[in-house]
């Protein structure tokens, strides 16, 4: 059996298929009467208008953009289950552009924003710059970053200074003075300014506020990973005077920073504290302590923002920052130092 067509329909009903595109789009210049005719020729032919052809025809296309880098980590899947979940109310569909190199960044900036294939962008984890954001901006769809700033854009973050002189400061007052900061690259390419280097200035501020000096060689960085943290662990245990705190600027580091620890068989916390940042699933199973943020409501917050976005031409023209909030989470990775 042949696909019933809106041509179909339209000689049912005896009119022309404008008009049954006219009553199908809810559009009030339809009689009544000619309304009636057409949904019973729909409801008796059993027709099934094509979602596609009809996005088309609403200007719309009931998709939302979504960048995020290397969206398989742990953060950004959490983040990601939050906007589907705003997704799913509305009847959006996700196109998800993943970025894993600084080139494939550069590209999706400059072709996303022209708005024929979504009725919305959602950039995770990626700052823009004053051009990009200009040209964001300019754009034919309203634009939201997710734990990413710009002061034109709009914007859901956290205070990653504020988060990095949170858990410096939780180990200065258990007693630690040499405290060592691991983190991604400091410069990164895909980056205006990452969370990396904000909560390295947290630590810092801490370290300066408690009277305590910052010495370089307690400080490393490498890619983001469990390996790379690991062996950036193992290269500050052997130091001649070893930290006795370890400030992860992610779970996933922290972890990391937990295996060099065990493989050293220096016990943690009695010899050895760690701090991570996020608080991801597994930071509860091994009982890290870290700091929180709240992943999965970024997402949702983001994605709710978004919307309005869409339906409110006064927030695409002025823009508005959601600031979520912080939370020390204290479990058994993080003790006073042991006495010597």
């Amino acid at each position: 059996m042949s696909e019933v067509t809106i041509r179909d329909v339209a000689k049912a009903a005896g009119v022309g298929v404008g008009t049954v595109s006219r009553v199908l789009n809810n559009h009030p210049s339809v009689r009544e009467s000619t309304r009636k005719k057409v949904e019973e020729a729909i409801e008796a032919l059993d027709y099934k208008p094509h979602r596609i052809a009809r996005q088309l025809s609403l200007g719309k296309t009931s998709n939302i953009g979504v960048v995020a880098p290397f969206f398989i980590r742990p953060s950004s899947v959490e983040r990601l289950r939050g906007v589907e979940t705003i997704l799913a109310e509305h009847k959006y569909d996700l196109v998800l552009y993943n970025v894993e190199t600084k080139e494939r960044r550069d590209q999706l900036f400059e072709s996303l924003p022209r708005g024929d294939m979504f009725d919305g962008l959602l950039i995770i984890t990626l700052t823009p710059n004053d051009d990009e954001a200009e040209r964001l901006l300019r754009g034919s769809v309203p634009v939201v970053l997710v734990d990413a700033s710009h002061p034109r854009l709009n914007r859901v973050v956290i205070d990653d200074v504020l988060g990095g002189y949170m858990a410096t400061k939780h180990l200065i007052d258990l007693g630690h003075e040499r405290i060592a900061y691991i983190s991604d690259i400091l410069e990164s390419p895909f980056e205006h300014v990452g969370a990396s280097s904000l909560r390295y200035r947290g630590y810092r501020d801490a370290l300066a506020e408690a009277g305590l000096p910052f010495l370089p060689e307690y400080y490393h960085q490498d890619q983001h990973g469990v390996p790379q943290a690991r062996k950036m662990v193992h290269e500050l245990l052997a130091l001649p005077a070893p930290p006795t705190a370890i400030f992860a600027a992610s779970d996933t580091q922290a972890i990391g920073a937990l295996q060099a620890a065990s493989e050293r068989g220096i016990v943690v916390p009695d010899q050895l504290s760690v701090i991570g940042f996020d608080d991801i699933e597994i930071a509860e199973f091994l009982k890290l302590t870290t700091i929180h943020q709240p992943l999965f409501t970024s997402g949702v917050e983001g994605a709710a923002l978004l919307f309005q976005c869409m339906q409110s031409s006064k927030l695409k023209r002025e823009a508005n920052e959601i600031q979520l909030p912080l939370r020390l989470i204290e479990r058994a990775t993080t003790a006073p130092p042991i006495s010597i």
